[in-house]
């Protein structure tokens, strides 16, 4: 999972500064639009290695390494390094927390919209649904409705290139883009890439909606001067498009921009270059840590950890594997009588029968340590195999142990 994370993480921070410094700036709009949520897209996806171009075969073995088992002399006290345990229970709990929490008000502002829509008057205008509130807003929309102040459209201080602003977002179906990423923040709310991604999108909606007025009205400046009188008003609503998002000299700017087809064109192409060396280079199967000790695999049929779908098991989980350990391990006299502490490395490989193999000594605390924890391996039970794309394979595990004196 952190690998996954990793691996997302940096592919979004790829896509997002080639957006940046390639596209942001272009008169491209429905281009940005799709690469962006496209690279959203492609970003959570890829690392999970749905297309992978990787080698079939592979003279490296997957290595997993377990936590620290510390045993005392006295064979009664086995105390084991949990500090992984409780930062994983800990961030789960934390995780969790926040999820619901930006669920919680998801769905509230979600709510909120359906509660307005359903206390209001709601009237239609040139076949667009208008919701009249009693609200001190600015000209707003979501899904198939446009929220506007009931006194200042009695009044008729609504401007005709306000409507068509938001008439706008309704008709790219905007909505939709923001619903999205605001699924994405509540999964990954811990990634701070979405923010500005967020931003972006939202940003580029307001582009596309000032072109759409600008072809209608064809009176550029009189819209920037509207724009303008909006500025001061700082007032936003979640999940809604806005008229008064971001109103910047760049937005400004770009209603005056002309575009250069050829420019567009190279940018195009390469960004396309750029995704498919993405592409290429993050769904090559990962190249897992390569063992050096000195026990010869003969057998190389084990998978890359990076292809595993689901890890070994031992029955009871990883908690009562150490606990097996721990209570079988009978310390040899001369540690006792040496008042000897040292650290032993194990390495085994679980079948693909679950049972275990290959159980090999990588470095000896001396005493006998080496032979005892070889045998206490060979009395496990078998555990659940790995398996890859639905069938069973090989992983190969490494086990340190710590010998303390007794308290």
């Amino acid at each position: 999972m952190i690998l996954y994370l990793l691996k997302s993480g940096i592919l979004l921070l790829i896509f997002y500064a080639v957006y940046k410094l390639a596209l942001e700036n272009e008169k491209m709009f429905r281009f940005n639009r799709a690469y962006l949520l496209a690279s959203l897209v492609f970003s959570f996806m890829i690392p999970l290695q749905i297309i992978s171009f990787g080698a079939a075969f592979s003279d490296k073995i997957g290595l997993i390494q377990l936590d620290e088992l510390v045993i005392q002399k006295n064979n009664q006290n086995i105390e084991m390094i949990s500090i992984n345990d409780f930062i994983i229970v800990l961030t789960g709990v934390v995780y969790t927390f926040m999820v619901l929490l930006l669920m919680i008000r998801f769905v509230f502002n979600l709510y909120s919209f359906h509660k307005r829509i359903k206390n209001n008057e709601t009237q239609f205008i040139n076949g667009e649904k208008i919701i009249l509130t009693e609200e001190s807003i600015l000209p707003h929309s979501f899904w198939k409705s446009i929220f506007i102040n009931k006194n200042e459209f009695e009044n008729g201080k609504i401007p005709s290139e306000l409507i068509a602003h938001e008439k706008a977002h309704l008709k790219q179906k905007h909505t939709l883009d923001i619903l999205f990423i605001e699924v994405l923040q509540i999964v990954f709310w811990f990634n701070p890439l979405l923010l500005l991604y967020k931003k972006s999108i939202k940003l580029n909606h307001e582009f596309l909606a000032d072109e759409a007025v600008n072809k209608q009205f064809n009176s550029v400046r009189n819209y920037q001067n509207l724009l303008l009188d909006f500025a001061s008003n700082t007032t936003t609503i979640a999940l809604a498009s806005n008229i008064n998002y971001l109103i910047t000299k760049k937005r400004l700017l770009m209603m005056t921009k002309k575009e250069s087809p050829i420019k567009i064109v190279f940018k195009v192409c390469s960004v396309g270059v750029i995704s498919a060396v993405l592409l290429i280079a993050f769904s090559t199967k990962s190249i897992a840590q390569k063992v050096t000790n000195k026990a010869e695999v003969k057998d190389k049929d084990l998978y890359e950890l990076a292809d595993v779908e689901k890890m070994p098991e031992f029955p009871g989980g990883i908690a009562e594997f150490y606990m097996f350990v721990g209570k079988n391990f009978k310390m040899p006299k001369e540690v006792g009588n040496n008042k000897i502490e040292g650290k032993t490395n194990m390495q085994f490989i679980i079948e693909k029968d679950g049972s275990l193999s290959d159980i090999t000594i990588l470095k000896d605390a001396g005493y006998g340590i080496g032979n005892e924890a070889i045998r206490v391996l060979k009395l496990s039970p078998k555990w659940i195999a790995a398996t890859q794309k639905g069938k069973a394979v090989r992983v190969m595990y490494s086990l340190p142990i710590t010998i303390q004196p007794e308290k």
